[in-house]
């Protein structure tokens, strides 16, 4: 397995340690290794909860955490009554992760008896500039020890293999609100639209896919070895049948791919991350 001392070194002199967790590959290695530093006892689990993520990410998460043996405190966060995350602009990641942060700071810290917290931000990541999050935690004085040990994306996926995390192949999942182009209002009824598109689609066996909002119409991003069947009958009736019990008119399915950045990457002028 890859050394991880780097990343274990970090929580030296912490008692009690809160991870922000997702359920995805960098907080649950995250929260895998303090776990195996500091112990299940001295490590609390932090999941925001809001109508940015999906149902399906929210019982994974809880998955996860159970395997590696930690309890999780979930935190109801309301990024939806700020002005800035509903204007939906490049900064909305900011807004989003702030609002998580204070509330951790607010509600779980003192309850916990936490010395200090952590997100799972790797050094890829870190290097790109369509996170603004990472400003927030910053603000927060939040640890990224992933990061700041140099663990980049396939380096902590190696991890989670290693460990044998449940989550190691799990595709990326970033929140619902980042299938709304930017300048468009985020809005729950948008969100509640996306995630029951694609929780359809997942049921239709579908291994990684964003439903991007266009209004009326549904821009379906899917592995590229996924698309042939996804415009083949009988999953082609099935695909359209399923976005359109989500509330949109038209289903449309894109060439490219998944892409990750779709919308935030143009904007800050930076082109093949």
């Amino acid at each position: 397995m890859i050394d991880t001392a780097g990343v274990t070194n970090q929580f030296t002199g912490i008692g009690r340690l809160g991870v922000a967790f997702s359920g995805g590959v960098d907080s649950s290695v995250l929260l895998a290794l303090a776990t195996r530093t500091l112990g299940p006892g001295r490590v609390v689990a932090i999941l925001g909860v809001s109508p940015s993520l999906a149902a399906l990410e929210r019982t994974a998460a809880h998955q996860v955490a159970q395997h590696i043996g930690v309890a999780v405190v979930e935190v109801a966060t309301r990024e939806e009554e700020r002005a800035a995350y509903r204007a939906n602009g490049p900064d909305r990641c900011f807004h989003c992760k702030d609002e998580l942060f204070t509330r951790i700071s607010d509600e779980v810290v003192s309850a916990h008896r936490l010395d200090a917290v952590a997100y799972g931000e790797n050094a890829d990541d870190a290097r790109r500039p369509d996170r603004p999050g990472a400003r927030a935690a910053v603000a927060h004085r939040v640890l990224r020890p992933l990061a700041d040990a140099g663990l980049g994306k396939a380096a902590v996926r190696d991890i989670a293999r290693a460990l044998a995390l449940p989550c190691a192949e799990k595709p990326a999942a970033p929140c619902l609100a980042s299938r709304i182009p930017h300048f468009t209002d985020v809005t729950p009824e948008k969100l509640r639209q996306i995630e029951l598109a694609e929780a359809g689609l997942f049921r239709l066996g579908f291994t990684d896919l964003r439903v991007r909002h266009h209004g009326d119409i549904a821009r379906i991003e899917l592995p590229p070895e996924e698309l042939v069947r996804a415009v083949t009958e009988p999953v082609r009736g099935a695909v359209r049948d399923a976005v359109l019990a989500a509330g949109f008119r038209f289903v449309t399915v894109d060439l490219a791919g998944v892409q990750s950045g779709a919308f935030t990457l143009p904007l800050v002028g930076v082109a093949g991350v």
